[in-house]
């Protein structure tokens, strides 16, 4: 079983494209316009961004951030996780800044997996400006199997009951589950509709109405999506029927 899903892992990853073969330097971080200016857009905002990793991570995982917008603000709080965050003059690998949200993530194009638009905005963006303060490993960071980018918002979604969001299962990092005080082997799903359990993020298993059933072996992810009908493959993601 295993030695299958290494091979069936291996095909896919091949076929797999990166988003670019540029350095960082020149690879693109312009806007996708996928959302109007802050100041063209008065209501409170909170969104959730996927794109391919950059540099040979994209053909294994997706990249996750997460954007906040108070009610008339001239801009948008851009809010994620990069292990050089503390070369860049940052307290930790945890960024926050002043940014437009919908940037390529150098030269993948960004989508949107979650938007909140007034009012439950609002009530929101102060408890994820505290969960991003709870954060456990705001010095730390490895990319596999975490804990990284995506498992800081992961960890966001997990301490705010009114976030409920299935993130992709090729989110390689989303599986290491932790509290304010450490990692951790149970929780709720990320959508609040099932159970998870994960060793460290390298083997556990997702049950959920909104996941339905996610398998995680050595950081691989693979299941089925039984509310929309859809396998979910290691590095491609979701594929719907």
């Amino acid at each position: 079983m295993l030695v299958t899903i290494i091979i069936l892992f291996t095909v896919i990853i091949y076929f797999n494209p990166k988003a670019t073969n540029l350095g960082w330097q020149e690879a693109s971080r312009e806007s996708a316009n996928l959302v109007p200016l802050a100041k063209d857009d008065k209501e409170a905002k909170v969104q959730i961004y996927s794109a391919k990793a950059f540099s040979w991570r994209g053909k294994f995982s997706q990249h996750l951030w997460i954007a906040t917008k108070e009610k008339d603000a001239e801009s948008y709080l851009v809010h994620y996780v990069v292990f050089w965050g503390k070369h860049l003059g940052a307290d930790g690998v945890v960024i926050t800044q002043k940014d437009l949200p919908d940037r390529y993530w150098y030269s993948a194009k960004p989508g949107i997996i979650y938007s909140l638009s007034g009012k439950e905005a609002e009530a929101i963006i102060p408890k994820i400006d505290e969960a991003i303060k709870l954060y456990p490993y705001k010095d730390y960071y490895r990319a596999y199997p975490g804990p990284n980018s995506n498992t800081f918002i992961s960890f966001i979604i997990r301490q705010i009951p009114e976030l409920k969001v299935a993130l992709p299962n090729n989110a390689i990092g989303k599986d290491w589950l932790c509290d304010e005080k450490g990692a951790k082997f149970f929780a709720f799903s990320e959508s609040k509709t099932g159970v998870q359990f994960s060793f460290y993020g390298m083997f556990g298993i997702i049950l959920g109405l909104v996941e339905g059933i996610e398998i995680n072996i050595i950081g691989i992810s693979f299941g089925i999506d039984f509310l929309h009908l859809g396998l979910k493959l290691p590095g491609i993601g979701r594929v719907g029927f």
